[in-house]
């Protein structure tokens, strides 16, 4: 087929396949770090990844890769990044010795020390599961006690109630928190999907809660910008004219503080809003069953979490609230000094007509006094015409011809001048 192929065709039709679940056999042992990365870290996650393939004769990934798979020696690693962070997960067969001896060792053990002290970024969830075979344990369970705290027990049935699940949700003396399964009689894919989405369940827990400090920290910078509001609010009541100018400042100046807070957190809200809906959405595929006497993984998140997420909710929703309110104060102060520029304006163009009125009148009195002006010089030639008329036969003298003129030239003058003015206004 030779028809033209959208550039990301072949990318986006592997993103089916993209980060695959691994078939996996018990007993395993299985370190699962998450590393908190900034673009440069990420970057930098692949270089250390490559140092550490090099070490053991691997080629390293090219540059487009975002996760790969690979033996290295007795132990096999899972690297995957992500938009906000890093996965290592390192997995471990478990010896028979070690399981006789109930002695599990975590993952982490078998990789380089020092390698992974220079981990690029910021550790926020380190997990050691151990899947062991076997069907349900009772309850003295002996690898359960030994590595799990009993009275911060939770723990479920899972995938049809054909494993079991046991975790303690605390952070043990190694720095990572524990977990363990017994895969029953699982078939070994089944039984990868079930581990990586156990795996997920933690990454995303996780990181959901990386939106909780950054909401406890704007609700107390919310708080501040509430009381400043109603503070303006209730100056906005008794301002006078004067102040309205000084109020709009401050009040802008708030709006502008509260939507740079927005454009700050609303990334990190929007990400752990994501994030909980995958928790949410790897729990139920893990399809829990009750235990006798204990909390299912899914009860336990629920409940102490559930004051977390809903404490990033509020603040989300306080944010855009507060958005809101500013711009009903914002939209009622310039409105009140528009009415009053609106005032202000009336007045003056009241007084404008004023002034217009006194010109007027002004204007008809300098009026009058041109038609006695031009009417005194027109009859003083007409005297003039007519003292040199008599030598001609002009019947009467020069004063009683400008005394019969004045009416005539006044009148005259006058009309001329209301004609003019009637072409002026009508153009």
């Amino acid at each position: 087929m030779h028809t033209p192929q959208h550039p990301d065709r072949i990318a986006l039709h592997n993103e089916v396949h993209a980060r695959p679940p691994e078939a996996m056999t018990p007993p395993l042992a299985i370190a699962h770090l998450v590393m908190l990365a900034d673009p440069s870290q990420r970057e930098e996650s692949r270089r250390h990844l490559a140092s550490l393939l090099r070490d053991h004769h691997v080629p390293p990934p090219d540059e487009q890769v975002t996760h790969l798979r690979t033996e290295l020696g007795a132990l096999r690693l899972r690297w995957e990044m992500h938009t906000e962070f890093v996965t290592w997960t390192f997995t471990l067969r478990i010896r028979e010795d070690q399981l006789a001896a109930a002695d599990l060792a975590s993952a982490l053990d078998a990789a380089p020390r020092e390698w992974l002290d220079g981990l690029p970024g910021q550790c926020i969830s380190s997990l050691d599961l151990w899947v062991l075979p076997g069907a349900r344990c009772n309850g003295d369970d002996r690898f359960r006690q030994r590595l799990l705290h009993e009275d911060l027990l939770v723990g479920s049935a899972v995938a049809g109630e054909q494993a079991q699940v046991f975790t303690d949700f605390a952070i043990h003396p190694n720095g990572s928190s524990r977990l363990l399964l017994y895969a029953g009689d699982l078939p070994s894919r089944r039984l990868g999907r079930l581990v990586q989405r156990l795996l997920e369940i933690e990454t995303y827990r996780m990181a959901a809660m990386l939106g909780l400090p950054t909401a406890r920290k704007t609700g107390i910078a919310l708080a501040s910008a509430e009381s400043d509001l109603a503070g303006l609010a209730l100056a906005i009541q008794s301002a006078e004219r004067q102040e309205e100018a000084q109020l709009l400042d401050r009040l802008t100046r708030l709006a502008a503080q509260v939507e740079s807070q927005y454009a700050a957190t609303h990334s990190r809200f929007s990400a752990s809003s994501a994030y909980f809906e995958l928790l949410d959405q790897r729990i139920a595929q893990v399809g829990e069953v009750r235990l006798e006497g204990l909390q299912t993984i899914g009860e336990f998140i629920d409940r102490r979490l559930s004051p977390a997420r809903k404490t990033c909710e509020w603040a989300t929703r306080r944010q855009d609230a507060l958005s809101r309110r500013i711009s009903r104060v914002s939209s009622l102060l310039r409105t009140r000094v528009e009415i009053e520029q609106q005032q202000s304006s009336q007045a003056l163009l009241a007084a404008l007509n004023q002034r217009q009125d006194l010109q007027l009148k002004l204007q008809a009195t300098v009026e009058g006094l041109s038609v006695a002006a031009i009417t005194y010089y027109i009859v003083g030639l007409v005297s003039y015409l007519a003292k040199g008329g008599q030598k001609l036969g002009w019947p009467l003298s020069a004063e009683s011809t400008a005394a019969l003129a004045i009416p005539v030239v006044a009148g005259s003058v006058w009309w001329s001048l209301r004609r003019l003015h009637r072409s002026m206004f009508s153009h």
